[in-house]
C-alpha cells in the first residue's frame, strides 16, 4: 500500500524514535469517526491502516474506496483474528467500549480507545482486569491533548514558562442537535459528563495530577429536554487536587452559537510567572511573556492541511494521527505513552464523581471511587 507522509516540525519522530520502516498495523472498529483515523494515518510514519470494521456496509465501501487494499468486515472477531492488526482503535458507542477493549486485549492486541474510555464502574473494572491479565497496553484517544495549540501550551508549561500552576479553567461547549440525529443512543445510553465533559476533565487531570475532591452542579437545557435526555447536559464542576490546587471545568451541550471571541474548547492556565490560553477548533495559542507582552500564535494556514485535511474544517485528522503516532512509537521503542490506561481510569473516576456530585448537588470524595474501580489512591 503506497503511503503519503507529511513531515511537520515538532510532530515528526525524534532521532531516538524507531526508523519509519518499523510500523504498527492499525485496525479500526466503528467507522463513523474511525474512518477519519484510517484516512489520517498518511501523517503517521509508524502506523499503517490495515483493517476496518463496522456494521454499516456503506461505511465499509467508503473506506475501501479511500484506502485501497484495506481489509474490511462487519465481524469484530474477524478483525481481531488478523495478524497484521497489532493495535485495535475503538470508536464504537460509549456503552460498548468496555466489551470491545476487553476482547481486543484478550486477542493479544494493544488498544487505542476514543474518549470516554468507559462510562460505568463495571466497565472500568472490566478493562482494568483485562489489562492486568494480558499485559496489553492502552492509549485513551483524547484528541484535545494532541491538537496544535494544546501541544504548544503543554510544551511551554513543561519548559517552566508559566512557573507554578495556580488555577486551571477548562470548558467544552457545543450545540449537539446533529449528534443526537446521528447517534440517538446519546440521549439514553450515556451522559454528557462522559461524552463532552471528558475533554476538559482530561485536561484538568493532565495538569493537576491526583484529585482529592469534586463539587458539581448540573441542569438540563431546552435542547436536552426536547430530545428526551434523562440526565444533565449543562455542568459546572470544581476540582481540588491532592496538593491543594484548584480547577474549574464546565460544559454545555444544548448551546446556541458562540460569539467568535470564544471557542468550543478552551484551556486557561494561570501560573505564577505567566498565563496561557489554548483554543479549539480555532488554532490559537495565546500567552504572556515575562515582560507582560501578549503573544498570539495562530499556525492555522501552515497546519490546516494536517489537522483539517482541506480548506474546510473537517475535524480530527491531525489529532488522531498524532496520538496514533505517539502510541505506535512508544510501543516500538518500549517507552511510556500518555494518557495510558490508569490515566484514563482516573479521569473516568473524576467524571463519575462529577456525575454523582451534580446529581446530589454536593461534593464527592475521590478515594472511595478509586477503590470501587480497583485503583490505589
Amino acid at each position: 500500500m503506497s503511503r503519503r507522509i507529511r513531515h511537520i516540525p515538532g510532530i515528526t519522530p525524534t532521532p531516538q524514535s524507531p526508523a519509519p520502516e518499523r510500523t504498527k498495523g492499525i485496525g479500526v472498529v466503528g467507522l463513523h469517526e474511525g474512518a477519519t483515523l484510517l484516512l489520517g494515518l498518511d501523517r503517521a510514519p509508524h502506523a499503517v491502516p490495515v483493517a476496518g470494521c463496522d456494521l454499516d456496509e456503506g461505511k465499509l465501501a467508503a473506506v475501501r474506496a479511500e484506502v485501497p487494499g484495506i481489509f474490511t468486515t462487519t465481524d469484530y472477531e474477524a478483525l481481531l483474528a488478523r495478524d497484521e492488526v497489532e493495535i485495535v482503535a475503538i470508536y464504537t458507542p460509549d456503552a460498548l467500549h468496555g466489551e470491545h477493549v476487553e476482547r481486543a486485549m484478550r486477542a493479544g492486541k494493544d488498544v487505542i480507545c476514543t474518549k470516554p474510555l468507559v462510562n460505568s464502574v463495571a466497565d472500568a473494572r472490566r478493562v482494568l482486569a483485562a489489562a492486568r491479565a494480558t499485559g496489553r497496553k492502552l492509549l485513551v484517544g483524547q484528541s484535545t491533548r494532541f491538537f496544535e495549540p494544546f501541544l504548544r501550551q503543554r510544551a511551554a508549561f513543561e519548559r517552566g514558562e508559566l512557573g507554578g500552576l495556580e488555577l486551571l479553567d477548562a470548558h467544552y461547549v457545543h450545540r449537539m442537535d446533529w449528534f443526537y440525529d446521528k447517534s440517538p443512543w446519546a440521549a439514553r445510553d450515556t451522559d454528557w459528563i462522559f461524552l463532552g465533559l471528558s475533554h476538559p476533565v482530561d485536561l484538568a487531570c493532565w495538569y493537576l495530577g491526583p484529585i482529592e475532591s469534586v463539587q458539581a452542579m448540573g441542569s438540563t437545557s431546552a435542547l436536552g429536554r426536547e430530545r428526551g435526555l434523562a440526565g444533565f447536559d449543562v455542568y459546572v464542576a470544581n476540582l481540588r487536587a491532592a496538593d491543594g490546587r484548584v480547577a474549574r471545568v464546565m460544559g454545555h451541550y444544548g448551546l446556541r452559537e458562540l460569539p467568535t471571541a470564544r471557542n468550543a474548547i478552551e484551556l486557561l492556565l494561570c501560573g505564577s510567572e505567566g498565563t496561557s490560553l489554548a483554543q479549539y477548533h480555532d488554532m490559537r495559542y495565546v500567552h504572556t511573556t515575562p515582560d507582560g507582552t501578549e503573544v498570539t500564535e495562530d499556525p492555522l494556514y501552515a497546519l490546516r492541511d494536517r489537522y483539517f485535511n482541506s480548506e474546510v474544517h473537517g475535524m480530527h485528522y491531525g489529532e488522531f494521527a498524532n496520538y496514533t503516532e505517539h502510541f505506535a512509537t512508544a510501543l516500538l521503542a518500549d517507552t511510556p505513552h500518555s494518557p495510558d490506561l490508569e490515566e484514563g481510569l482516573r479521569a473516568f473516576c473524576v467524571m463519575e464523581a462529577i456525575r454523582r456530585a451534580a446529581r446530589d448537588q454536593g461534593e464527592v470524595e475521590f478515594a472511595p471511587l478509586l477503590a470501587e474501580v480497583g485503583l490505589e489512591r
